[in-house]
């Protein structure tokens, strides 16, 4: 499925795209779902820069994605596949029985023609949405709400999934794609299925102008700095960072499998076992 080139340039050497428009049934968005909107490229409420490396790409049309999925018992029929500039999974213009039409994060193995539907007594069919205490235990689900009724948050991405592992006392406990395992209350709602287009980080991006495409702006080592601007920075010639622990450009813990979670964070009550990192994680992978 992966389309390879012939070297012709360098960086045409290792590209590599995903040829997904054959799996597409239109190339036009339903119009009245769609806006145009001014990206944040990074910054805050106040104009400030919060998230690095951001900036720049392609123009884009807005998708509205039915989140919070508040048709309930009514059957929705998939009519399209359909490709969202601003996500990786691929989205599908879903008809409910009563007219409505909604834009929907399409699950694998859901094609057009099929019917899904939101309820508390829907069939464990992907595609179909149902509470967390409905759902039994190793099911994969996506497109989860993180508080009940606060819409879709977590498992977006193309060919993410988390898992349903435990029920207990109120609570689901669920095995994130992070291997984190967390409990999030039973009344809160998942699709059950994995998000489409799953061969998404099978691609190589290939060049730099391609990722300035996507928005990606460039990211410069700490150890290619000055001091005055990373604590990497400086030495005479090549040097390596010259700390124990690796920080960020304002000295905060940062990478080789340090801690970074807020020791006091609200939510630290609803997580059973922390995400596997650095060293951890590739011993976990390996087994």
């Amino acid at each position: 499925m992966i389309k390879r080139y012939r070297p012709l340039t360098k960086s045409r050497r290792h590209m590599t795209t995903l040829p997904f428009r054959e799996l597409l049934t239109t190339q036009e968005p339903h119009k009245a779902l769609t806006h145009g909107f001014k990206r944040d490229v990074g910054r805050n409420a106040f104009g400030r820069m919060t998230m690095r490396h951001k900036g720049g790409g392609h123009k884009r049309l807005y998708r509205e994605i039915d989140w919070t999925f508040d048709k309930k018992d009514i059957e929705a029929k998939v009519t399209t596949v359909e490709y969202d500039p601003n996500r990786t999974g691929f989205i599908s213009l879903v008809v409910y029985a009563d007219g409505a039409k909604r834009y929907v994060l399409l699950p694998q193995a859901v094609k057009v023609g099929d019917k899904i539907i939101t309820s508390n007594k829907a069939p464990i069919t992907p595609g179909n949405r149902l509470p967390l205490k409905n759902i039994p235990v190793g099911t994969f689900v996506y497109n989860m709400e993180l508080k009940p009724g606060n819409g879709a948050k977590l498992i977006r991405s193309a060919g993410s999934f988390a898992q349903v592992i435990a029920q207990d006392a109120g609570y689901t406990h669920i095995k994130l794609p992070s291997t984190e395992v967390r409990k999030v209350h039973e009344t809160a709602w998942a699709t059950i299925g994995t998000v489409s287009n799953d061969e998404s980080r099978l691609v190589n991006i290939g060049k730099a102008g391609r990722s300035r495409w996507l928005g990606i702006r460039p990211t410069v080592r700490g150890t290619a700095m000055n001091p005055v601007d990373h604590p990497h920075g400086g030495g005479e010639g090549r040097q390596g960072r010259g700390l124990r622990r690796a920080k960020t450009m304002w000295g905060k813990p940062s990478g080789k499998g340090q801690k970074t979670r807020t020791p006091k964070k609200y939510s630290n009550v609803f997580v059973v076992s922390r995400r596997r990192v650095g060293k951890n994680k590739t011993a976990e992978t390996s087994n």
